[in-house]
């Protein structure tokens, strides 16, 4: 049992030796509290501090003047809900069987379906740390509503979930780390899309960087919408359909599961983020340039695109790198209207009507066989 007075206690390897410690005597208690007074005496501002009550009203996304380390009352109740759904989600690779993924890889897939299973693994491995890396030290500490700030440290902790996920299949299929790890440095068509990603994180990662700034807070509002409308909301769903595509054959399925899982914790983070996007374009009367807007779009589909072409150069049973752009633009409409943008692929349709189905996790398993990992919300995904 933890001693709280002592939390050394219950390691069997203890060094201190208890009685070699002298007894601290009444004076030195009493010299001790006299020394603490004065220092609190000497920090003391002379004036007296107006402390007024935080008020709801008074919050805001980014620019606020209340206490940061007050979560109530709610501003944002929306937010905290966002925080207890994800809790409500709470998984580790450890909990999918991968025994038949091992199988499928070494005797089942075909050369063509082995190179789209291992590029989009490396791409996914690198992007998942740049997503904890933009939540984590360029949007967290810019949030002056904690409600806000608690959802986006659960997200930190899900991308790196998330990270992990990726070195377990690489692991367990026997893969080589460092050639696999290393593609999205060392591959054109991969690097592309994670150039793109740094120039949106390293606009905002500035040190000299002032929302209070109207150039800088649009700088910063382009960037989180960027990684929340196409890095999570379209590259992601994008990147989990080549697997969920072999997952439909039969193949591959304990990383499609795995990726199920991450799926719905996506969907937490694209709705999240474009839901702050707006509240922050809303609070500071902003107007995004469309041009640079619409540019954004048309550099993700383009980069896309070459992804697309490499991964797929040779089409798989039932995917083609054709399948996969229809779906991105599609996505990607879907993800303009939510941020209120003009579409920016006019007449894209659903190229794989399978996909939400494929995508949403719904299982049935034998207790005595695996932990039952089915998610407590339950639903359809809502892209």
């Amino acid at each position: 049992m933890l001693n709280w007075d002592d939390p050394l206690s219950g390691f069997p390897e203890k060094t201190t030796a208890v009685n070699d410690v002298a007894t601290v005597n009444d004076e030195q208690i009493r010299n001790n509290a006299i020394h603490a007074a004065n220092i609190l005496k000497e920090n003391t501002p002379s004036e007296t501090v107006d402390i007024k009550p935080v008020r709801a009203d008074d919050k805001r996304v980014v620019n606020g003047q209340t206490d940061i380390n007050q979560l109530a009352p709610f501003k944002y109740p929306w937010a905290w809900e966002f925080f207890l759904n994800a809790n409500r989600n709470h998984w580790t690779p450890l909990d999918v069987n991968m025994t038949k993924d091992v199988h499928d890889y070494q005797h089942r897939l075909t050369l063509e379906e082995k190179h789209v299973y291992e590029n989009v693994l490396s791409y996914l491995t690198t992007s998942d740390i740049l997503a904890m890396r933009n939540i984590g030290l360029a949007v967290m500490e810019k949030m002056t509503a904690p409600e806000l700030q608690i959802y986006q440290a659960r997200q930190v902790f899900e991308e790196a979930l998330h990270t992990w996920t990726y070195q377990h299949c690489i692991e367990s299929i026997g893969l080589d780390q460092s050639e696999i790890y290393n593609r999205y440095r060392v591959v054109p068509e991969i690097n592309q899309k994670i150039q793109m990603s740094n120039k949106k994180i390293d606009a905002v990662l500035r040190t000299d960087i002032d929302l209070s700034n109207k150039d800088d807070l649009e700088t910063f509002v382009m960037s989180y919408t960027f990684f929340s409308g196409i890095f999570e909301g379209c590259w992601f769903y994008n990147g989990f359909s080549p697997v969920f595509a072999l997952q439909r054959r039969g193949l591959m399925t304990g990383t499609a599961e795995q990726l199920q899982y991450i799926m719905r914790d996506e969907v937490l983070h694209c709705a999240f983020g474009i839901r702050t996007v707006n509240q922050i374009i809303l609070e500071n009367n902003l107007k995004l340039d469309p041009v640079a807007i619409s540019d954004m779009w048309q550099e993700a589909e383009a980069v896309e695109s070459v992804y697309a072409n490499y991964i797929l150069k040779d089409p798989i049973l039932g995917y083609t790198a054709e399948d996969h752009m229809g779906q991105f633009r599609y996505i990607a409409n879907r993800r303009a209207k939510q941020l209120k943008h003009a579409t920016p692929f006019p007449g894209a349709e659903n190229k794989l009507k399978w996909l939400d189905e494929q995508a949403n996790l719904r299982k049935e398993k034998n207790f005595f066989e695996t932990r039952v990992t089915e998610y407590q919300t339950g639903g359809a995904l809502e892209w």
